[in-house]
């Protein structure tokens, strides 16, 4: 049901830093240039410094085997997104995320024998710009909101099939559709925590007689710096626990103009996961746990996400 392959994320502003008795000062001044944590699941409104580049990684495997329907549906997802970010000003910033999926259903064809489809390759590419609109920087906490509008680019195959005839669209590598997208970040962060909270839309549009329902995400993200207790010279980076909540819904998709009565619905994912956080890099890792799902007649229900990746600034 959920399709948040393109979630994009930010890595640390690199600029100078300090040593001795001036090192707190510098690090309450420029917080988020230092120790940047942010969510895994979705976006943060702190910075990309102008010229700057971010690079990002990230590897997740999905499983959705919870199948009412006759057919005992088994899905699975592996994946790697790339995202590249890169400050255009102070305040802008512009992102392209590129991912590939292998995607794997097993079901229960005609004469109850247990068959295969699958489809794997580059999928759809995300384009899209973050603008700061309102900042409120101060010793030791800095405060933010960015908006950001992009699209989801048919950039993929759409029309890909097996020997028993053409995938479903869902399976598919590509929409074949264009799909706006847009929505708010607000990003509250100091030396010990951060906070993040973002409202995203998507926009679906019909290709090939199929049209995925528009989705709505409303995110929340905690990041608590566990290591070291004090802030202080000669830490090589900064461990963070991190407790993120998803909550999407979906509507139903349309075949042939006619809502498809066995799509969309709503879920509630809560995510535990932990971060190491340098000056230039970040390793990360999440796992989504389905807490609540409401989804409509016999659409699958995820089992688990997991997430792990790395984050680069040049």
């Amino acid at each position: 049901m959920i399709n948040d392959e393109g979630a994009l994320f930010m890595t640390p502003c690199r600029r100078k830093t300090a040593s001795g008795p001036r090192l707190l000062a510098v690090v309450a001044l420029v917080v988020s240039s230092l120790a940047q944590a942010a969510p895994q699941t979705f976006n943060t409104a702190l910075p990309v410094a102008e010229g700057n580049l971010v690079l990002r990684e990230q590897f997740l495997y999905r499983k959705a085997d919870d199948d009412t329907s006759p057919a005992r549906r088994d899905l699975r997802v592996n994946g790697a997104i790339t995202v590249l970010g890169y400050g255009l000003t102070r305040d802008l910033a512009l992102f392209g995320a590129l991912p590939y999926l292998d995607k794997e259903l097993d079901l229960d064809g005609p004469g109850g024998q247990r068959i295969e489809r699958s489809s794997r390759g580059l999928g759809d590419a995300r384009l899209f710009a973050r603008y700061t609109a309102f900042k409120d920087d101060a010793p030791g906490r800095t405060f933010r909101i960015a908006p950001f509008f992009g699209v989801e680019a048919p950039t993929r195959d759409d029309d890909e099939r097996d020997r028993f005839g053409r995938l479903p669209q869902p399976l598919q590598s590509g929409s074949g559709s264009w799909d706006p997208f847009g929505g708010v970040i607000l990003t509250y962060q100091t030396l010990t925590y951060q906070l993040d909270a973002q409202f995203a839309y998507q926009a679906n549009t019909e290709a090939n007689d199929f049209e995925f329902g528009d989705e709505a995400r409303l995110d929340g993200s905690f990041q608590y710096r566990l290591w070291p207790r004090k802030l202080g010279g000669g830490v090589p980076g900064f461990l963070y626990g991190v407790l993120e909540a998803n909550l999407i819904h979906q509507e139903k998709h349309e075949i042939n103009g006619r809502r498809d009565a066995d799509s969309g619905g709503t879920q509630l994912l809560l995510s535990p996961g932990l971060q190491y956080v340098t000056r230039r890099w970040i390793i990360e890792g999440i796992i989504q746990l389905p807490t609540a799902q409401d989804v409509n007649g016999t659409a699958l229900e995820d089992d688990v996400i997991t997430r792990v990746g790395f984050r680069i600034n040049f």
